[in-house]
């Protein structure tokens, strides 16, 4: 694959790279890393398996992938005890292979292996010095903004996996939106700690099934990659799907992200007295859609059943499980 194509693959439906020219430098490596962290704290749901086909086509790129389960990150989050969290780090594990990423080109790292060394803490004590209080709160201001009673760990977090970045060597930092604050942190930072800055690469964040401003575990407004075909159906029945509104839809955006990248034509199946059978590109059904020709319930069904085509392998390999 040349470099334009490496370029074009790693930048497909992401929402910024900073900076592609930086970027244009990493790849030039034999085999950079890139980085990403997950909370395990719920089931994995589309939100995450958007980072995750990310993942997958910078591995396509050349990229070694390095996956943190970021255990005491989630601990620090309010997210239940070590010993249940660590339980379900190993759900998500295989939940991320099961979405089709290369066992030999991933490495799965737990944070709690690393993030008590004397080396590590030294870094975040180091961290801390140079960081102000205002600068690491807004850092996680994204992430914590429901939250009325702050925690310490809550500026505590913030320093942690910028020394992650640090200490996992990564070239790359994948995220979505909600993850730029940090990432803007370890840019403006870790230089003065004496490592390089990552390149980071910001992903859309899915709107939840009930149209609320992320899908999230917690919120319970999410489609599980290993759902049954009957729990998908269902959920997109039930979904935020305003007729003739594509920005901040869902179900659009399940389209959008999932759907049409392996399907180019998408057929809509319809009784005849509402216009038959449909079959046209992602971008003529939004036009069809936001002009109000084509009803939010044909939509869901044919999302739907795309869907759960789609997650069958999912499904399958965690039966196996």
């Amino acid at each position: 694959m040349d470099t334009e194509s490496r370029i074009n693959l790693i930048t497909r439906d992401v929402l910024e790279v900073v900076t592609p020219e930086e970027l244009r430098e990493v790849i030039r490596k034999d085999e950079p890393v890139v980085y990403t962290g997950y909370e395990p704290s719920g089931r994995v749901h589309l939100g995450h398996a958007i980072t995750v086909r990310k993942l997958r086509e910078l591995q396509e790129a050349g990229f070694r992938v390095k996956i943190l389960l970021a255990d005491y990150h989630a601990y620090l989050n309010g997210k239940g005890s070590l010993e249940s969290i660590r339980e379900m780090a190993d759900y998500n594990r295989e939940c991320f292979l099961a979405l089709g990423l290369s066992p030999e080109r991933t490495e799965f790292i737990l944070g709690s292996s690393f993030q008590t060394e004397p080396e590590y803490t030294d870094l975040v004590y180091r961290l801390a010095l140079i960081t102000t209080l205002v600068r690491a709160r807004r850092s996680m201001a994204q992430i914590t903004r429901e939250a009325r009673d702050h925690k310490v760990a809550e500026v505590i977090y913030p320093l942690m996996q910028v020394i992650d970045m640090a200490y996992l060597d990564v070239d790359v930092a994948l995220g979505g939106m909600e993850q730029r604050k940090i990432h803007m942190l370890a840019r403006e930072n870790l230089p003065r700690l004496g490592f390089n800055a990552p390149v980071c690469i910001h992903t859309p964040l899915l709107h939840g099934m009930d149209g609320s401003e992320k899908m999230s575990s917690s919120k319970g407004n999410f489609i599980a990659v290993d759902d049954s075909p009957d729990e998908i159906r269902e959920k997109v029945r039930k979904a935020y799907c305003p007729m003739g509104e594509a920005e901040g839809n869902p179900v659009v955006e399940i389209l959008r992200y999932f759907i049409s990248p392996l399907h180019p034509e998408i057929t809509i199946r319809r009784p005849e007295k509402f216009g038959g059978d449909l079959e046209a590109g992602y971008d003529e059904i939004i036009k069809l859609y936001t002009s109000g020709e084509l009803h939010p319930l044909d939509l869901k069904n044919a999302v739907s059943e795309y869907l759960v085509e789609i997650l069958k392998p999912v499904r399958e390999y965690m039966e196996g499980v």
